[in-house]
């Protein structure tokens, strides 16, 4: 009997690039051509984040014919609060790469394997500190917060922000091998091993894929991308603002809600053979 070939594995962040909230749609166009939402998810009874009907329709096709695994910097709890199309992913990445959902559950081998390899960096109250430094020196810092006991970030506000607080940031950071993302409002604090990729291999490895196929918007999705055999990058976000590139990532001008359904597009493409090979 000849085995099935594996079937691709097609990972994508979240948050601006396949979801979007309210403030982050980016639709201008005329309200009559405006596409129609669904909301996929809600938090304390009111509607956060939407993706147009379409990309819905695309996202239930694509789980059928791919590994799709949803990969967030987002909290387990954040996570749990998102209801995609398509029903629960059988892998999910969390945390940045901190945790690896498996039906739904934290893989506890993959959490230590991924606690051991932050033993190098500084640890998270040092630059916990340092970020609590600046919400004492001005109001643009609205929130503070710790992931997991993974990593920090900030609630800002983007207009009050001093403009080379992040580059600084940054460098400080840096030295104490952490990677600083500037995403909308949050700017995170995040030790460099802690990455999607490592999660996403680690699935690859299980699931016995080999094309594997990635989108995202920030820098903490660089190393996914770069890693994938071709990957997404929708025109808006820290990457595309930066111009970066990789002559293997598309680079798309959609923005908004409208470069989520874009991608969806490109990856049911994959999955259905007449997309990158």
């Amino acid at each position: 009997m000849t085995a099935s070939p594996a079937l691709p594995l097609i990972a994508s962040d979240l948050d601006r690039t396949l979801i979007y909230s309210a403030a982050a749609l980016g639709l201008t166009m005329p309200d009559a051509e405006a596409p129609r939402l669904l909301c996929v998810e809600t938090y304390e009874r009111r509607p956060l984040s939407y993706m147009t009907e379409t990309a819905a329709e695309l996202l239930t096709q694509l789980t059928a014919r791919s590994v799709f695994v949803p990969t967030t910097t987002r909290t387990r709890e954040q996570y749990g609060r998102i209801r995609l199309p398509g029903g629960p992913a059988r892998y999910a990445v969390c945390a940045n790469g901190g945790h690896l959902l498996v039906d739904g559950e934290s893989d506890p081998g993959w959490h230590a394997q991924v606690l051991r390899g932050l033993a190098g960096c500084a640890p998270l109250a040092e630059v916990r500190e340092h970020l609590r430094g600046a919400a004492a020196d001005g109001d643009w810092v609205l929130k503070q917060r710790v992931a997991d006991e993974l990593f920090a970030y900030l609630v800002v506000d983007r207009e009050r922000m001093p403009d080379a607080w992040v580059k600084e940031l940054a460098e400080w950071a840096g030295t104490r091998g952490w990677t600083v993302s500037l995403q909308g409002r949050k700017v995170y604090a995040v030790p460099g091993p802690l990455t999607k990729s490592a999660a996403v291999a680690e699935v690859a490895r299980r699931t016995g894929a080999t094309h594997t196929y990635a989108a995202g918007d920030s820098l903490l999705d660089a190393d996914m991308l770069l890693a994938a055999g071709h990957g997404w990058l929708p025109g808006h976000g820290e990457l595309a603002d930066s111009g970066w590139q990789s002559e293997h990532i598309t680079a798309l001008t959609e923005r908004g809600v409208a470069a989520g359904e874009r991608i969806l597009r490109e990856m049911w493409k994959v999955a259905e053979g007449s997309g990158p090979g």
